[in-house]
Order: C-alpha cells, then structure tokens, then sequence
C-alpha cells in the first residue's frame, strides 16, 4: 500500500523488514503494545491540554484527538478480546522517550518541539499500519487500513499546530534533528519487539 507522500518525504526511513517479521511472530504483544500506545496518544492530547490551557487552536484539536485514540484504545481491546488475548503488562519501548529527550526544556520552543515530536510519532504510526496490514489475517489487516487516514490526520495536525507557535525556520532545523533521531531508533538493535521499537536483538545479529 502506498503511503501519501508527505510522510513518506517527512520520514528518514521505511520500517525494516526485520521488524514486521518480529511483529508477526509476536502479535499479542503488538496487540496489546498498540493498545497502550492508543492510550498514551490521548493521555498526551489531555497533558497539552492541561498545560497549554491558553491555546484554543490546540484545545480544540487535542480534544479531538484524545477522544479517536480513546475510540481506538476501546477497538483493539475488542480485537484482543476476540481472540482471546490475555491483558497483560508491556513496559514501554525506548522510541517516544528517545523522541522527548530531543525537547528542549524552555517555552516557546518545548511546546514547538513537543508537537513536532507528535508529529513524528504519529506520522511512524501510519507508515507502521501500511507496512504490516498486508500481511495480517484480513480482520486485522482491514482494522489497520482503517486508522491510516487517521495517523495521518494526527501528524499534519500537530505539525500545523507547530508552525502555528513556532518560527518555520527554527521548526525546519527542529524537524532535521528529531529525523535523525527517529531513524536511528528505527533501524538500529532493539531490547524488545514494540510497536515503535527498532530491529529485535534476536534479528539484528
């Protein structure tokens, strides 16, 4: 499935092969990794809110958002349900904290730097979707067909928010950065098999 082209231009990398193989082997992880990845997106949206209480333009696409990851959270829990995936704990991978370590610690640019980070995020999430549906069973593959428009929605969406608070020149050397970052993540050896993890240690060798 063809991405839209601006996350394929807004990505360094495409997922490695290795991943989806792992992926594949480890639904149930990816199953409830996803999960939890759905929750932390809308518990971010609610911190913004929180934080940034001032900024109606983000309020207003913050609320949105956090109640369509909400929606999603409750989608794969019926999936997992469905197919009798047992909840289970699943600590966190190191690719949103690798991210947040880029942000710089003073306002405005935190807040510039936080939304360019979503927007990375978001934006992996998508490409992720495309790149592993065709090879799930069809209930599976339709269900992540179905949240590309909107993964896709999400990144232009905090990226809009960014250049709205940010300068465009800053935000370019900004997105540079995280870029880097995020392939380096992506491709390099990963402890563990997440949704957003690099290549499995067991694969990399």
């Amino acid at each position: 499935m063809s991405l839209i082209p601006e996350i394929e231009a807004f990505l360094g990398c495409r997922t490695p092969d290795a991943w989806i193989e792992a992926a594949l082997a480890d639904q149930q992880t990816l199953l409830i990794d996803h999960k939890n990845c759905e929750f932390k997106a809308a518990s971010t949206a609610l911190s913004l809110i929180a934080k940034y209480n001032a900024h109606p333009e983000l309020i207003n696409m913050m609320s949105r958002l956090a109640r369509e990851e909400l929606v999603h959270h409750e989608q794969v829990l019926r999936i997992m349900k469905r197919r009798g995936v047992p909840l289970r704990p699943v600590s966190a991978g190191r690719y949103a904290s690798g991210l947040r370590r880029l942000v710089r610690a003073h306002e405005p640019v935190k807040l510039v730097d936080t939304l360019v980070v979503g927007a990375f995020i978001e934006a992996r999430s998508c490409e992720r979707f495309a790149a592993i549906a065709p090879h799930l069973d069809e209930e599976l593959g339709k269900f992540y067909n179905g949240l590309l428009k909107s993964e896709a929605r999400h990144y232009q969406g905090y990226l809009k928010l960014a250049h709205q608070y940010g300068d465009a020149q800053d935000i370019a050397l900004v997105v540079e950065r995280v870029r880097q970052a995020e392939v380096e993540l992506i491709t390099s050896p990963d402890q563990e098999m997440r949704f957003h993890s690099g290549i499995p240690l067991a694969l990399a060798a």
